[in-house]
């Protein structure tokens, strides 16, 4: 029989999301990406109808102020966060907020990762499944990878990463390892 252990993460996490059951050698990550996302959704949430206003009044004041919202969410966890609207129509998407295509920064000035990039290769496949992953962004001495399918992509550079898709379950939890692991972001 399986031992199980219950572990918890920061206390700013919503109860429900910081209980993790583990079973048997099951391999756990800190969920900061989860995190901010969940904290994200939240506050973009309680913030709709104002944002729906300022939308309907002006599209570019609608705009800043999730922007605003995701730069005070972002500076909880010390990472600037940026709520990204990449196609036309999406801001108008709003159950869809917080839920897709961020970017976060970490590090404006680290050029190289703590870890070398053929294991985010590895994880990515290990997680995600069915991806191409591929060196990207090499040039003046930095690094960088992205994971991606004909229908999504994850830019992954030492001071940020880009997200292109929706956070499903594997993607959220390449995240989290991502925040672990390439970047060394720890919760508590």
């Amino acid at each position: 029989m399986p031992i199980t252990s219950i572990i918890f993460t920061s206390k700013k996490t919503n109860p429900v999301t910081r209980l993790m059951i583990i079973m048997g050698n099951q391999t756990t990550y800190n969920m900061i990406f989860s995190e901010l996302v969940l904290d994200l959704q939240q506050q973009l949430k309680s913030n709709l109808p104002q944002i729906r206003f300022m939308l309907k009044k002006n599209q570019g004041m609608g705009y800043m102020r999730i922007v605003e919202i995701g730069k005070e969410v972002g500076k909880k966890y010390n990472i600037k966060l940026i709520v990204n609207f990449p196609k036309e129509g999406r801001i108008e998407e709003f159950e869809m907020y917080g839920k897709r295509d961020l970017s976060l920064i970490i590090d404006y000035d680290k050029k190289k990762f703590s870890i070398n990039r053929e294991v985010i290769k590895e994880k990515a496949k290990e997680i995600l499944g069915d991806v191409q992953v591929e060196d990207a962004y090499m040039y003046e001495n930095k690094e960088g990878v992205r994971v991606f399918t004909d229908n999504w992509k994850i830019d992954i550079l030492p001071h940020s990463v880009h997200i292109w898709t929706v956070f499903d379950e594997k993607v959220t939890k390449f995240c989290d390892w991502l925040m672990e692991n390439a970047y060394e972001i720890k919760t508590g």
